[in-house]
């Protein structure tokens, strides 16, 4: 069994995971810590888990995860940093759902997160988390830095037109909107429900702390850097990202059959059939990205809808997948859920 410890577990992302891990097979959940909630059952504050997980909230100093095998870090961004060095050092793996190991180059993440960097030479040991593209790496890590949601929606959409060079990777433009719970489950006034039900918004237009993120793994993936326009938009809707993504051919192909082919072995990526408009809903709960690939009348621009549930495939899901990797396991151990509908 796998001795498996959270930290963070209060926020929608921790809850997903003690979700999934809950009914894994050879996972054996060993410390849910929380400073303010320590003491507090897990089933107290999260109900739906009644039955399935029976451990209480534990303070970090009392949590002993230097005994567990695996520790998931579902914290806001600053914390694993802290942290990770003793945790490696007793030979405890590491997944941080949060960014302090996405970005490689520190001077760009100190940029983009206001702060410095606690341990970057761990940062360059770190392998990120995106097994449709870092399965072997993923494999032989002990720090996986968990891709965001944003990220994997867009990059998922774009990755097999760069592979192969079929189009401007300097003319890229990604129009994503997610539901409410990617803030995080915090009393925030843009987050109150007569604050964003009924109304759609842009946000970040200027610079999103996910775009950094985004251009460097479609960089890894082109072998040259990239231009893209990424613009975020809050939806009224809990769950779900549906990111619309354009991109300018320079050589005919059949799309359809390319990302067919690209996807064919992938558990967690769906290419749906050609004319295809894929919906958040359907995916709701599961760990699938659904794609669809269009390329309007004809023309010289490909459009590309990716659509994936922010909490699974863009965060806990995720994370459980590279557990299952790092661990030697089925990648799809407690991750083949069906989506939830309506």
């Amino acid at each position: 069994m796998i001795k498996v410890g959270i930290v963070g577990g209060t926020g929608y992302t921790g809850v997903e995971l003690l979700r999934l891990l809950a009914l894994h097979p050879q996972v054996e959940l060993r410390a849910i810590t929380s400073r303010a909630d320590a003491g507090t059952l897990v089933s107290q504050m999260f109900p739906s888990l009644r039955g399935y997980v029976d451990l209480a909230f534990t303070h970090p100093d009392e949590a002993h995860l230097d005994q567990c095998d695996v520790v998931f870090f579902a914290t806001p961004n600053g914390i694993a940093m802290q942290q990770a060095r003793a945790l490696l050092d007793a030979g405890v793996k590491v997944i941080d759902l949060a960014a302090d190991f996405r970005i490689k180059d520190i001077a760009e993440w100190e940029k983009w997160y206001g702060m410095t960097h606690a341990c970057p030479d761990l940062v360059a040991e770190a392998v990120y988390g995106l097994p449709e593209v870092n399965r072997a790496q993923i494999k032989q890590a002990r720090l996986v830095a968990n891709p965001g949601c944003y990220p994997t929606a867009v990059q998922l959409g774009f990755i097999p037109l760069l592979e192969v060079g079929l189009v401007d990777a300097g003319q890229l433009i990604a129009d994503a909107k997610s539901g409410v719970s990617g803030a995080g489950r915090k009393a925030e006034i843009p987050a109150l429900f007569s604050e964003s039900a009924d109304s759609f918004k842009a946000y970040g237009v200027a610079g999103h702390r996910h775009l950094p993120e985004i251009k460097q793994g479609l960089a890894s993936v082109s072998g040259a850097p990239v231009g893209l326009t990424f613009v975020p938009h809050l939806t009224p809707m809990i769950r779900g990202i549906h990111a619309t993504l354009y991109a300018q051919i320079k050589t005919d192909v059949d799309l359809q059959a390319l990302f067919e082919k690209r996807y064919a072995n992938e558990a967690f990526v769906d290419v749906l059939p050609a004319g295809s408009h894929p919906e958040t809903r359907s995916v709701r709960g599961s760990n699938l990205c659904r794609i669809a690939v269009h390329r309007p009348q004809g023309g010289n621009t490909v459009v590309i809808l990716s659509v994936i549930d922010n909490l699974v495939k863009g965060a806990a899901g995720q994370a459980v997948q590279n557990m299952n990797i790092m661990f030697g396991l089925p990648e799809a151990t407690a991750l083949n859920v069906l989506p939830l509908l309506p």
